[in-house]
C-alpha cells in the first residue's frame, strides 16, 4: 500500500498533528498524516473555544507564520471577545467559541487542500529505527510505512485510561480507544515517562436548561477575529450564559468524594491546576460558598451545551443530583456525563528546541506528549515541529523563536529548559517581554519570519507590510506634527486632562492617557491624513499602541537587561518565601519545595513567574 518513502509522516490528527501536517507539506515535504480516526481530525476533545488569556495571543502567531488554527477557528466561530480590553494592549487577548462539528470540517477541508499531504487511518503502534535515528512506522494492522522523519502527537491515547467515578476503562477520549505499543517502545529506548490527568465537565441538552434565569455573556459588539488574512467577521453571535453553583450543590458533591478517583486514590497523576475540577475547587477552597458556571452553546444549530466550570470525575448519578441544583439546570438532561482521563507524557527536558528528540534523530514531540494542556499550545508545538522537520530533512537551520520574539518561544523554553510536572499552561505572566508580544502586531514580528521559512504566503507578507508601512507613517505624522492650544484644549478639556499653553508635537499630546484615537480623529488633520492613506481601524490601533507605550516598551527592555544582571544573586538557604504575599501561591509552593540558591535558578522553576522574580529582586534591594 505505501510502496514510497515519506519525509515526513504525522502520528496523530489533533491540534498539534493538523498543524505539523499541514506546516510540513505546505514547505514541501510529503507527508502522511496517520491517525485512529479520520472522522476527528481537529477535534475539540474539551471545551468549543479557541483562544484567551496568553492563548489567543498563540492562535495570532501561528496564523502570522503561515498556520491554519486561525483561519479554522474565525470560519468557525460563533461569538468573539476580546478579553482584558480594560487593561492595557499587552494583556488584550482575543477568544472565539466555535461550532465543534464546523471546527473539525474546516480543518479536514484545509488539509484535504494540500497537495503533498496523505491520509491514512490507522493507529501506529511503534517506530522503525536505524541505529540512534527513526526510519518509519509500524501500525497496529502490521503496515511498515518508510520515512525520514515523525512526529508524534499522541494527545491522551497514549494509554488513555478514563475515570467516572468508580469505573474506569481504556480510552483516549470518550467513545474512542486508547493508543498502545508506543510508550513502551520509548521507554525500552531509554525515555524517561510518566502520567497526567486532564478532565472534562458534562455535556448537556441546552433544551432541559432555563436560560431566563441565568446570566447572559454575549459577544463583543464589534467582533475581532484571529487570522490577519480576509477570513470572515462575524455579523451574528450566539450568546453564552453563566450562572453559580451553591452551598447545596456543593454538598451533594461531596456525598460522592469517598468514591472519587481523585481522592480514593486510584488517580495518582496530576492535573492541570489552572482548570480544576469541581470537586477540586470545592477540596481546595472549601470557604467559597459558590463558583461560576459558564454555560457554552456547542454550535450554530446543535442543541449539545457545554457546561464550563463544572469539570468532574465524580459517579454520574452525583453529577446528575448535584447539576440539577444548579440555578437554570433544575430539569437538565444528560448527553454525557463529564470523566478525567490518565495518559501517558514523556518530561519535554529530552526535546531540543526545535523539538526533536535528544535520543532519537528525525523524531519530534509536539502537544499534550510534552506535558502541555490547551488546544493553542498543542498547535504551537505542532507547527514547530513540523516546520523544524521540514528544515532538517532539506539541510537548513532550524527555526527557534526567542522568548522575545514569541509567546511560542517562550512556551518552547519553558519546557526544554524547565521541564513540567503537571500540565503547563500558557499565561502572560510567563513572558518577560509581554508588551513586545502582543496579540495586535503578531504579523510584524513574526510574518516575515514566516515568509522566508517558506510557509507564511507572499499575500501575507505583502499585507503584513502595507501595515507596517502605512502606521508608521502614522506614527511619523504624529510626531512631526504640531497642534496648537485652541484646537486640542477643547478635547484635553473634555478627558479632565490639563490644557495646553502653546502648541506641541501632537505626538506628545496623544501620549497622554485618557487621550484616545477617538479624540484625535476629530482634529481636522488628522481625519483628512486618514483619509487621504486609506487608514483601516487595524492601522489605527497599531499606531495607537506605538504612539502611548513607546515608553513602557523601552522601560521594559531596559528592565530585562538588569534582570540579566542579577542572574547570579545569591537566595539565602532559610529564606522565609511565606512572608512575600505579593508571589503566586504557586511560586511560594515550589520556591519552598526546591529551595533555590540563586534567582537565576529560581527562574528556571516551573510555575516562577519573571513577576516573581521581581518579587524576590524587589525585597532583596536589587
Amino acid at each position: 500500500m505505501f510502496d514510497k518513502e515519506y519525509d515526513v509522516i504525522v502520528v496523530g490528527g489533533g491540534h498539534a498533528g493538523a498543524e505539523a501536517a499541514a506546516a510540513a507539506s505546505t514547505m514541501g515535504s510529503k507527508t502522511l498524516l496517520v491517525t485512529m480516526n479520520l472522522q476527528t481530525i481537529g477535534q475539540m476533545s474539551c471545551n468549543p473555544a479557541m483562544g484567551g488569556i496568553a492563548k489567543g495571543q498563540i492562535v495570532r502567531e501561528i496564523d502570522a507564520l503561515g498556520g491554519y488554527s486561525g483561519i479554522v477557528a474565525d470560519k468557525s466561530a460563533i461569538q468573539f471577545k476580546m478579553l482584558n480590553k480594560s487593561k492595557g494592549p499587552a494583556m488584550w487577548s482575543p477568544r472565539a467559541q466555535n461550532d465543534r462539528m464546523r471546527f473539525a470540517e474546516e480543518w479536514r477541508l484545509a488539509l484535504e487542500n494540500i497537495p503533498d499531504l496523505d491520509f491514512y487511518q490507522d493507529m501506529v503502534s511503534g517506530l522503525i529505527l536505524d541505529g540512534d535515528r527513526v526510519i518509519g512506522v509500524r501500525t497496529s494492522l502490521g503496515l511498515e510505512i518508510r520515512t525520514k522523519a515523525v512526529v508524534l502527537t499522541n494527545g491522551t491515547f497514549l494509554n488513555g485510561l478514563i475515570h467516572i467515578g468508580d469505573k474506569q476503562f481504556g480510552g483516549g477520549r470518550a467513545g474512542e480507544r486508547a493508543a498502545t505499543g508506543i510508550t513502551e517502545q520509548l521507554v525500552s529506548l531509554g525515555f524517561e515517562s510518566g502520567r497526567m490527568k486532564t478532565g472534562t465537565p458534562p455535556r448537556v441538552d441546552g433544551r432541559s436548561l432555563d436560560y431566563s434565569i441565568m446570566i447572559p455573556q454575549p459577544g463583543d459588539s464589534k467582533p475581532d477575529k484571529f487570522s490577519y488574512l480576509d477570513t470572515p467577521i462575524l455579523k451574528a453571535q450566539r450568546d453564552c450564559f453563566m450562572t453559580h453553583t451553591s452551598p447545596v450543590v456543593h454538598e451533594l458533591l461531596r456525598e460522592g468524594f469517598d468514591r472519587s478517583p481523585m481522592f480514593n486514590g486510584r488517580i495518582k497523576s496530576v492535573g492541570p491546576r489552572y482548570c480544576p475540577s469541581i470537586e477540586d475547587k470545592i477540596n481546595r477552597f472549601a470557604d467559597r460558598d459558590s463558583h461560576q458556571i459558564f454555560v457554552e452553546p456547542e454550535g450554530w444549530n446543535t442543541v449539545e451545551v457545554y457546561v464550563n466550570g463544572f469539570s468532574t470525575s465524580l459517579p454520574e448519578e452525583v453529577q446528575f443530583r448535584a447539576l440539577r441544583s444548579v440555578k437554570g439546570f433544575e430539569k437538565v438532561k444528560f448527553f454525557r456525563p463529564g470523566y478525567a482521563i490518565e495518559y501517558d507524557y514523556f518530561p519535554p527536558t529530552q526535546l531540543r528546541h526545535t523539538l526533536e528528540t535528544k535520543l532519537v534523530g528525525n523524531l519530534y514531540f509536539a502537544g499534550q506528549i510534552n506535558g502541555t494542556t490547551g488546544y493553542e499550545e498543542a498547535a504551537s508545538q505542532g507547527l514547530m515541529a513540523g516546520i523544524n522537520a521540514h528544515l532538517k530533512l532539506n539541510e537548513r537551520d532550524p527555526f527557534i523563536l526567542s522568548r522575545d520574539e514569541a509567546y511560542i518561544g517562550v512556551l518552547v523554553d519553558d519546557l526544554i529548559t524547565k521541564g513540567t510536572e503537571e500540565p503547563y499552561r500558557m499565561f502572560t505572566s510567563r513572558a518577560e517581554y509581554r508588551t513586545l508580544l502582543r496579540q495586535d502586531n503578531a504579523d510584524l514580528r513574526l510574518t516575515p519570519k514566516g515568509y522566508e521559512i517558506g510557509l507564511a504566503s507572499k499575500e501575507r507578507l505583502e499585507r503584513m507590510e502595507e501595515k507596517e508601512r502605512k502606521s508608521n507613517q502614522f506614527v511619523r505624522f504624529f510626531k512631526e506634527t504640531s497642534i496648537g492650544p485652541e484646537e486640542i484644549n477643547p478635547i484635553l478639556e473634555s478627558v479632565d486632562s490639563a490644557v495646553v499653553k502653546q502648541s506641541d508635537k501632537m505626538f506628545k499630546v496623544f501620549s497622554r492617557p485618557r487621550v484616545t484615537m477617538g479624540h484625535m480623529l476629530q482634529l481636522g488633520s488628522v481625519a483628512d491624513f486618514v483619509k487621504e492613506k486609506g487608514l483601516n481601524a487595524e492601522v489605527m490601533e497599531q499606531t495607537e499602541i506605538q504612539v502611548k507605550y513607546a515608553g513602557y516598551i523601552a522601560k521594559e527592555k531596559n528592565n530585562a537587561d538588569k534582570l540579566q544582571r542579577l542572574e547570579n544573586v545569591k537566595i539565602p538557604e532559610d529564606f522565609n518565601y511565606s512572608e512575600l504575599n505579593s508571589l503566586s501561591f504557586e511560586a511560594r509552593e515550589k520556591l519552598r519545595k526546591i529551595r533555590p540558591t540563586t534567582i537565576s535558578q529560581a527562574s528556571r522553576i516551573s510555575g516562577v513567574s519573571p513577576n516573581d522574580i521581581s518579587v524576590l529582586l524587589v525585597y532583596m534591594g536589587r
